[in-house]
C-alpha cells in the first residue's frame, strides 16, 4: 500500500465527493449556526492550501491550511470512513505542519465540533492543545478550539 499526500484541487471530483460527505456529516451532527466549514469555492483561493491523501493513487482524505493574520487554520479535514484506521489523518496533519512551517506560520489553530471525539484524540496526539475561541468564531458550547505551536 502506497500513501502519499500532495497539493490537491477541491474541484477534483474525488475531493469534491469527500468534502460533500464531510459537509453532510456536519449538517447531520450540528445546527447550522455551529457549522463553520468552507465551501468548495472558498477552498480555491490563494490563501488556502488544500491537500489530499492518496492510497494507491485514490484520494481518500483531504485537509486545508487557511493562512490568516499571523497564524494558519486547519480546515476541511476529512478521511473517507472506508479508509479509517490507515493513519491517513496523521499523514495529513504532518503535511499541514510542513506547509505552515514553510510559510513561517508560528501556530496552527482549529475549530471542531464537540461530538467528533476521534478527531479530538487525533489532534491531541499530534500536539494540539485546547484554547478559547479565536478569529471570528463565537463562544459556542458546541465548538472546541485547539492550537499547535510550531
Amino acid at each position: 500500500m502506497t500513501i502519499t499526500v500532495e497539493p490537491g484541487d477541491p474541484r477534483d471530483p474525488a475531493a469534491t465527493a469527500l468534502l460533500q460527505q464531510s459537509h453532510a456529516l456536519m449538517q447531520e451532527l450540528f445546527p447550522a449556526e455551529s457549522n463553520h466549514y468552507l465551501s468548495i469555492d472558498d477552498l480555491c483561493v490563494p490563501s488556502v492550501h488544500f491537500c489530499v491523501v492518496r492510497v494507491d493513487g485514490d484520494i481518500r482524505g483531504c485537509a486545508a491550511l487557511a493562512v490568516k493574520g499571523g497564524y494558519g487554520e486547519l480546515k476541511s479535514m476529512f478521511v473517507d470512513p472506508a479508509a479509517r484506521g490507515l493513519k491517513l489523518g496523521q499523514h495529513l496533519l504532518d503535511y499541514i505542519d510542513k506547509a505552515a512551517r514553510d510559510l513561517n506560520l508560528p501556530v496552527i489553530r482549529l475549530e471542531t465540533g464537540d461530538a467528533l471525539k476521534p478527531a479530538h484524540k487525533l489532534y491531541e496526539n499530534h500536539g494540539y492543545t485546547y484554547r478559547g475561541p479565536f478569529g471570528d468564531y463565537p463562544d459556542d458550547p458546541i465548538s472546541l478550539f485547539m492550537e499547535k505551536q510550531l
